[in-house]
Order: structure tokens, then C-alpha cells, then sequence
């Protein structure tokens, strides 16, 4: 059971840390705020895409559970947001 917390760059891909790739290549599902954003991130990085999953405020009560029903069944998992570093 791993739940990533992922800082993405905000603006310039080259601010892209090895150790963010290296997470994003490995995970099987992603909750990111906007999916539109992540899947631009992925293919800017060029990662295959994992499973995308919408995790922000308007269905943060709904998607939490179902986001930890899969970390409990030992998904490896990458929380991302659209802030950046500032917004975890």
C-alpha cells in the first residue's frame, strides 16, 4: 500500500525531478485535479498514461474512499495537483 504525494513543475517541464518521473512511470493510478492536465503531463513527459482518477474538491467525499479501497488492495498510487509543489 503506497500513496504518493507528487510535486509537479508548474510551468517549465525541465523543473521535472527524476524521482517525479520515476514515480509517474510506476504507479497504476493517478488522482489528479484536473485529468485534462495530468494527461498533458504524461504525454509531455512521455509516460504511458496510467488510470486517471478526478480528485478534487466537488468530489473529494465520493472519490476518498474509492481511492483508499484501492491503496488498501496494494495499489501503488500518485496524487498530483495543478499547483505544483505550493498546492500540497
Amino acid at each position: 500500500m503506497v500513496l504518493y504525494v507528487v510535486s509537479t513543475p508548474i510551468g517549465n517541464l525541465g523543473d521535472v525531478s527524476s524521482r517525479c518521473r520515476e514515480v509517474l512511470s510506476s504507479v497504476s493510478v493517478v488522482a489528479a485535479e484536473d485529468t485534462r492536465v495530468a494527461r498533458k503531463l504524461f504525454s509531455a513527459l512521455d509516460i504511458s498514461c496510467p488510470e486517471l482518477v478526478s480528485y478534487r474538491g466537488h468530489n473529494e467525499s465520493k472519490t476518498a474512499s474509492f481511492l483508499a479501497d484501492r491503496i488498501e488492495s496494494g495499489i501503488e498510487m500518485a496524487l498530483v495537483s495543478d499547483a505544483g509543489a505550493p498546492g500540497l
